[in-house]
């Protein structure tokens, strides 16, 4: 795993909360680590979540 210090944000979006946003962004974890992208994920509220992509 990359240092913190080279973990690049490449974007960030709101969007509605869902439960189902919980698999797609462990799906593109697993499926897109070897190119060197992170998926994050962070409950904004009780309505929102926040995706972002990250580049190690």
């Amino acid at each position: 795993m990359a240092n913190s210090d080279n973990i690049k944000l490449i974007s960030r979006k709101i969007v509605e909360k869902d439960e189902q946003i919980y698999q797609i962004v462990d799906f593109l974890n697993k499926s897109l680590k070897e190119k060197n992208l992170i998926f994050g994920l962070c409950l904004k509220d009780s309505t929102k979540m926040e995706i972002s992509i990250y580049e190690s």
